[in-house]
């Protein structure tokens, strides 16, 4: 994909940040420490997980399905107890507030939105309602309208499906819608679940190039969940793998992407090919090892 066309808002800011003092350079803007999920009181889902993103990076939780992305997401954004999930252990702080009590209409209002793993879109409603939804927290008819043409001059593509419904939509139209309706919300930060899944790879460089975007043009912090790695350490500033609900390994995305052991089980790469069952064996193992 080419370089993004620079929109006529290059220069002005989406969102207004909260008037709450702005961490320093050595404090990070979430902190998740040592954070255990349990679901219906048996199922142990995280044990332990701790992570950081700093003001305006974009972080990736990186790892295979079931390693517990999506749930440390959740855990963050309090949708957990829908699905009978509870954080059992640990602490959440964002701007060194704890926020793991407050529910998630609250946490909007502190500026950390969820866009969740497969779109969520309101099928009924066109596209222009779905973003307007994004903006339930605030008042202001005029702000609200000006943004929208903001997040329009991001999406050009959503502005001319503005009218369409959006069950009728493209998967990548879907998600843009989804992550539009975020922005309406004007977050500091945004929990992005799986936004690669299901979706074209030219699709998939479109978005995280707007992602990259508006994390440089707005300081708009993300924290994605991806179980492509590849994309992710492309456009991520710093990554997290999890591995049966655990941080198993952690760096700057070049750290990453230059790691053998992540090389060969994250990106498909090795110095050598595999030839016989017992060389398989020994990759299970040292995976397990690893873990």
């Amino acid at each position: 994909m080419g370089e993004l066309v620079p929109s006529p808002i290059t220069h002005h800011r989406l969102f207004r940040m909260s008037a709450a003092p702005q961490p320093t350079a050595a404090t990070a803007l979430l902190t998740v420490n040592n954070v255990e999920v349990i679901y219906d009181h048996v199922i142990l889902a995280l044990k332990g997980v701790s992570l950081e993103v700093h003001e305006g990076k974009i972080v990736a939780l990186l790892g295979a399905n079931g390693a517990g992305k999506s749930t440390t997401l959740k855990s963050i954004s309090n949708l957990l107890r829908a699905e009978r999930g509870d954080v059992t252990k640990g602490s959440i702080e964002f701007r060194g507030v704890r926020i793991d009590q407050l529910n998630p209409s609250e946490l909007v209002k502190r500026g950390v939105v969820q866009v969740m793993e497969g779109r969520h879109c309101f099928a009924h409603l066109t596209v222009e309602e779905n973003l307007l939804t994004g903006a339930f927290t605030r008042s202001g008819r005029g702000e609200i309208a000006a943004d929208l043409e903001k997040v329009y001059a991001y999406f050009p593509r959503l502005k001319d499906r503005r009218t369409s419904q959006a069950g009728y939509t493209s998967g990548g139209e879907q998600q843009m819608t989804a992550i539009g309706r975020a922005l309406m919300a004007r977050p500091s930060m945004i929990l992005l679940d799986e936004p690669s899944m299901g979706l074209a790879p030219q699709i998939v460089e479109e978005i995280f190039g707007i992602v990259r975007d508006l994390n440089r043009r707005e300081r708009v912090s993300f924290l994605l969940a991806e179980q492509n790695t590849h994309v992710a350490l492309r456009f991520a500033d710093y990554g997290y793998i999890l591995e049966t609900g655990r941080v198993v390994m952690d760096g700057s995305a070049t750290e990453l992407a230059s790691n053998e052991d992540v090389k060969e089980f994250y990106l498909g790469l090795s110095a050598g090919a595999r030839k016989n069952y017992r060389d398989a064996k020994h990759y299970r193992r040292r995976k397990r090892w690893l873990a």
